[in-house]
């Protein structure tokens, strides 16, 4: 297995359409930054934000999962009360290719405030918006700033193309545009 550079990733994304858009180099211009890095890719964060509530008072079940359980806000910074989560989309749509596998990681300016982005794969085959989840692990509000770096996604080449790619088995989250709540 070997680990995309930033040539073989710019060339990808170019080529195969696999990160649209697609920023060629770091940017940072006091932003939290995006784009190509040496060996992986930074994304953004849109402004569509889904933010816990338990106003309800209902149970987290990922096998009935309700809508009612997040507050929906189109903000340029979203705040995640204390001990709290939010879902939200990366701006890059991302075309797998078939002998690629990703790993979403957080980014460590992020981490250094006590907020954690959920590790994910993104398997050979997928395609669409990526839905990240952000935990405020603080006892204090926490911003996550829209248009700006939040995850940087590291690429695999596999030593072949697996026999069922995500697309084959129709996987459930496969070319979602929005942020996705959990699906069984």
């Amino acid at each position: 297995m070997t680990i995309l550079s930033d040539r073989t990733i710019r060339k990808l994304a170019l080529e195969e359409s696999m990160i649209s858009p697609f920023e060629d180099k770091q940017v940072r211009d006091g932003k939290i930054s995006y784009g190509l890095s040496s060996f992986g890719y930074d994304a953004r964060v849109s402004e569509e934000f889904k933010i816990f509530t338990n106003v309800n008072s209902e149970i987290v079940d990922p096998k009935d999962f309700k809508p009612t359980n997040f507050v929906t806000k189109n903000v340029p910074v979203c705040i995640i009360p204390p001990n709290s989560f939010a879902l939200a989309r990366t701006i890059e749509r991302f075309k797998i290719p078939k002998n690629i596998m990703v790993i979403c990681l957080g980014k460590s300016t992020y981490a250094r405030c006590g907020i954690i982005v959920n590790v994910t794969p993104l398997e050979p085959g997928w395609e669409g918006h990526v839905t990240l989840e952000f935990s405020n692990t603080t006892p204090l509000p926490a911003k996550i700033y829209a248009n700006e770096g939040v995850a940087q996604f590291i690429f695999l080449k596999g030593n072949e193309t697996p026999e069922v790619t995500y697309a084959d088995r129709n996987g459930k989250y496969m070319g979602q545009t929005g942020v996705t709540l959990p699906k069984v």
